[in-house]
């Protein structure tokens, strides 16, 4: 009889997503976390930080395009480029993907996921070697206390919030990035689940309402992570991403992210619309 493996991750004590798998990869403890890579059956190579899948090679390319894209095309002319998180890489790739980049700053935590993701996933971590980015290897929290002024756009790519991720959904860290951003700077964060992550999305929209003039939530599909629909959120200190007209969005090496989709983004479902207007 042919044994068969398969990973689970519980998203929640009652609920979870399953793949089959053809081999474990890699396997570690880091100073912050467990550190897998999977091969799957269905989605290819898996990241798995603490249980929790971060990126897989088939649905990459959803997640890293909408946390990057939406807030990148609405500032006027982004240069200068944080990312907090992100240690995969998948992010600062698709920042690349802009020409007046300067430079775009990578600050992760854990210095043992970029270099797994180098070694196991190469088309997503392949831009952290392009000469206009600067990595830093330490607590994105610290990092944006640091540099005032210093950013046009920050993107937030955190895992889910536990562990040392926790931090990064609390106010004061979107204090913070307010301070390190510089005038019409915008951020975006990945907010998680609006299944499962309700009161999380309702208080970080409030959060952002009380310190950015515009704040917009948006969503996108994604296959591995939970519920499959997944939220943004992005606080501008000037331009509304809604005001953009579609001529002027341009034409991106992209497989989910459009111009003609941007403004459908914002159109959220009644149960999702209502989460940015508790409190």
């Amino acid at each position: 009889m042919d044994i068969e493996l398969w990973y689970t991750e519980k998203q929640t004590p009652h609920f979870g997503i399953t793949a089959k798998i053809e081999q474990t990869l890699h396997h570690e403890k880091t100073e912050f976390q467990h550190v897998d890579v999977i091969e799957t059956k269905e989605f290819g190579r898996m990241l798995v930080l603490d249980g929790m899948v971060m990126t897989t090679d088939r649905d990459e390319f959803v997640y890293h395009e909408m946390l990057t894209h939406v807030g990148m095309v609405t500032h006027p002319d982004p240069k200068h480029v944080l990312v907090v998180g992100g240690g995969d890489g998948g992010v600062i790739r698709e920042v690349l993907k802009h020409p007046g980049v300067e430079s775009a700053t990578l600050c992760e935590i854990d210095g043992r996921v970029i270099e797994v993701s180098r070694e196991y996933f190469p088309k997503i971590a392949g831009a952290l070697s392009d000469p206009r980015v600067r990595i830093r290897v330490e607590d994105g929290i610290q990092h944006i206390e640091a540099h005032p002024d210093t950013y046009d756009v920050i993107l937030v790519d955190s895992t889910e919030p536990v562990g040392p991720a926790v931090g990064l959904f609390q106010r004061p860290f979107y204090e913070g990035i307010h301070r390190a951003l510089r005038e019409g700077g915008i951020m975006v964060a990945q907010t998680e689940s609006p299944w499962f992550n309700r009161d999380l999305i309702a208080q970080v929209n409030r959060d952002l309402r009380s310190l950015f003039p515009v704040t917009r939530l948006y969503t996108a599909s994604v296959p591995t992570y939970p519920s499959g629909l997944w939220s943004f959120t992005l606080g501008s200190k000037g331009r509304d991403p809604l005001t953009l007209d579609t001529g002027e969005i341009p034409e991106l090496d992209t497989r989910y992210y459009t111009p003609e989709l941007h403004h459908a983004l914002f159109a959220l479902p009644a149960f999702v619309k209502e989460l940015t207007e508790r409190g």
